[in-house]
């Protein structure tokens, strides 16, 4: 097999080649440092270059570390054409299709793993209840080496959470507490360290606002993700204007970083272009860092080989494709993820919401009237044009924002079936679906507001103090 690698190499996909030449490249770098004999490195190197080659035949692509290969179709010249497909990257997010993004393309295009009815249950066995409602309805539907962190939870071996937030404003819409949802159930039922990333220093590089105010809207932005209820002595919220300052095992883990990655594969990963600023650039770095346990030396107790796992939704998965691929080559493990789907303007799905934009969503700081008003006036319905056509042909759930919103929100599962037969069948009428949905968003946002207003700016201060949390490592 390694002196013939291209014999079975021809009925692989895209996407298997690309990740046998990333093994093999692991591979030949494992003889180099563990100083293998030549003979057996060099035939390790003839079969990564064979790899490549038979990867540039099928795709049209030199293989770049850390970029799975675009999604591209082979017509009749064998040339590569790009599919009319999604664009998600970490700051662009369109589709063509009212029902939204087509996440089974997007796992095929991004290389990660269907989480499915296996991996559901095997997470119930290990936690001992029933799992949460976003994985249940696949709201979390995507992961990387989720089945790793299972077994090490089961051989009673330690990981933690990541995840984070750019305090692109003041104030944080409903969407934006996802993520935190369910990192407060994970830590809750697999009791971890949580760690939560406030990218103030990508909201200054990329927006229109002084350092200043990506700061203050960092701190603001604390408070919200505070009120989801987490617990101090085991999570640790950080800015990175504050913080990078004042670890060292942060910033070692940075430069790691960048020392192994090139500007080709930033401006192929991120899109970046030689007017964008050095900053932009190196700013994947920093977002990957908190991947590794050494960057948080308070809380590991200095220990590198503690594995990290990330709930995101999955347009922040080019920013952990590239720290998978560098973290062998620094010697640590790599990070495992969860994604979930977006969450849909008021618009509809095709639309992404702006903060600029306070119609295109409920935002925390909603009045009850407001929220009600939205609701009524924006949110795009599966409805049909009049009473009777609805009545007779039923509406669409799968393009029905309210549906959609209570999907994510309303946690009875038999309420939520009910609800869409009667809205299929057209037994219910949209006036009546919204009306279920503003009574399950105004206490929601009320309680959060009545949370909120507990957490001072010195509760703040111990949220963001670097500190042993309480777990011992």
């Amino acid at each position: 097999m390694a002196n013939s690698p291209n014999c079975d190499l021809k009925s692989l996909s895209p996407l298997q080649l690309f990740e046998r030449v990333t093994e093999q490249g692991e591979k030949v770098r494992a003889l180099k440092a563990g100083k293998a004999p030549k003979d057996e490195i060099d035939a390790a190197v003839r079969m990564l270059l064979s790899l490549k080659l038979s990867y540039k035949t099928t795709t049209g692509q030199d293989y770049q570390a850390g970029l799975p290969p675009k999604d591209l179709v082979l017509i009749n010249n064998g040339t590569a054409k790009e599919e009319d497909e999604d664009l998600v990257d970490p700051w662009n997010v369109q589709t063509s299709n009212a029902k939204g993004v087509d996440y089974d393309k997007l796992i095929v295009r991004f290389g990660s793993s269907k989480i499915d009815t296996d991996l559901i249950n095997r997470i119930e066995r290990a936690i001992g209840q029933k799992p949460h409602h976003f994985l249940r309805r696949g709201i979390f539907f995507s992961h990387r080496d989720m089945d790793q962190v299972l077994d090490a939870y089961e051989n009673k071996k330690p990981f933690y959470l990541y995840t984070g937030r750019g305090p692109s404003s003041q104030a944080m819409h409903v969407g934006h507490l996802i993520p935190f949802m369910f990192t407060k159930w994970l830590q809750e039922v697999f009791d971890v360290p949580l760690v939560i990333q406030l990218t103030d220093d990508e909201k200054y590089l990329w927006k229109d606002m002084t350092i200043e105010k990506a700061y203050d809207y960092a701190r603001e932005n604390a408070k919200d993700i505070i009120a989801c209820g987490f617990d101090v002595n085991k999570t640790f919220i950080f800015s990175d204007l504050d913080y990078l300052g004042t670890s060292a095992g942060f910033y070692k883990n940075i430069v790691k970083v960048q020392k192994h990655v090139t500007f080709n594969q930033v401006k192929g990963i991120f899109g970046f272009t030689d007017s964008d600023c050095i900053g932009k650039i190196s700013f994947p770095a920093i977002q990957a860092a908190p991947s590794f346990s050494s960057s948080f030396p308070q809380i590991f107790n200095g220990k590198e080989n503690i594995q990290c796992l990330i709930p995101c939704a999955i347009d922040q998965d080019p920013y952990f494709r590239m720290t998978r691929d560098v973290a062998p080559r620094i010697g640590q493990p790599k990070p495992a993820l969860l994604h979930s789907v977006f969450f849909p303007a008021l618009q509809g799905a095709q639309t992404k919401m702006s903060a600029s934009d306070p119609n295109s969503s409920i935002f925390l700081t909603d009045t009850p009237k407001q929220i009600k008003t939205k609701i009524n006036k924006h949110a795009f319905s599966g409805g049909r044009d009049t009473i009777e056509e609805h009545r007779k042909y039923g509406g669409n759930c799968d393009v029905d924002v309210s549906f959609m919103y209570l999907t994510f929100f309303l946690e009875d599962d038999d309420r939520l079936e009910q609800l869409k037969q009667a809205y299929t069948s057209g037994e219910l009428l949209t006036g009546e679906l919204k009306k279920v949905l503003i009574e399950t968003m105004q206490p929601l946002v009320a309680a959060h507001q009545e949370r909120r207003k507990q957490v001072t700016d010195e509760i703040v201060k111990q949220f963001m103090t670097p500190r042993k949390l309480a777990f011992e490592f």
